[in-house]
């Protein structure tokens, strides 16, 4: 299941105090990374992703959302 192997590639590198979730500001410096710096753009993204409201994503969550946006998340990976 390579999918899965690499939503766990990108969820460590997002996870960056290890804590088994992405924080909205772990998810905000990611998405920096990736061009994006619009507080309003990393809101609606971490909308997007986290679906139980939260204010986490889990590795799950994830998961589900590569699933549902497959080319999104070849573009996140060929970034990192």
């Amino acid at each position: 299941m390579a999918d899965r192997s690499e939503c766990e590639r990108v969820f460590k590198r997002f996870d960056v105090n290890g804590d088994g979730k992405i924080s909205l500001a772990e998810f905000a410096d990611a998405l920096k990374v990736l061009g994006l710096t619009s507080q309003e753009e990393v809101q609606r993204r971490m909308e997007d992703i986290d679906k139980d409201g939260d204010g986490f994503i889990t590795l799950e969550e994830l998961v589900e959302f590569q699933s549902a946006n497959p080319n999104l998340m070849r573009d996140v990976l060929k970034k990192l």
